[in-house]
């Protein structure tokens, strides 16, 4: 179970986006706070002077408020790294508390990590060296420890532990709305 790649470079690339917004930001306002200077020793009535003051202000308050989104986003990825990493292990001490309660064997443990890896039965007896029979003897012996007819039962045993209370069916949903 690993973070989609997709989403942590999306994180990414809105923090650099970020990044590059503030820096452009930045020196943009350093060049309107200097001609604001230079304008204020001419003629700090004009409209001129007004305009870029007012302008140069709003940079300084878009930098300041970009900051404190560049901060939160940086804090939000992080969170979100923690968590992925407490929820991973916490899946696997869900998966290795279960196997024990089902008192699998060590063999058995092994190949039922891999097949809820989506490893399949070829794959699982290459790994470990293995007839696909072996694993197949394994994998019927594993599921009738579970109480459940198959490998996609076997895996919804896990998942349906992630989703807490489950997917709403059409009755619960009815009986909700009622």
């Amino acid at each position: 179970m690993t973070a989609s790649p997709d989403i942590r470079s999306a994180g990414r690339r809105q923090t650099a986006a970020l990044s590059l917004f503030l820096v452009v930001q930045t020196l943009g306002t350093v060049f309107f706070v200097g001609d604001v200077i230079g304008d204020l020793r001419e003629d700090p009535t004009s409209t001129h002077f007004i305009f870029e003051a007012i302008v140069t202000a709003a940079l300084v308050l878009g930098i300041l408020f970009g900051t404190f989104a560049l901060r939160r986003t940086i804090e939000l990825l992080r969170a979100q790294d923690q968590a992925l990493e407490v929820a991973r292990g916490a899946l696997a001490d869900v998966i290795d508390r279960q196997f024990q309660a089902w008192s699998l064997t060590p063999a058995e443990r092994d190949v039922a990590f891999l097949a809820l890896k989506g490893l399949d039965v070829a794959e699982i007896a290459d790994l470990r060296g293995a007839a696909q029979g072996t694993v197949r003897a394994q994998l019927t012996r594993i599921y009738s420890k579970a109480g459940v007819s198959g490998r996609a039962q076997f895996a919804a045993f896990f998942v349906e532990d992630l989703l807490g209370e489950g997917v709403p069916t059409p009755e619960a949903t009815q009986v909700a709305e009622s």
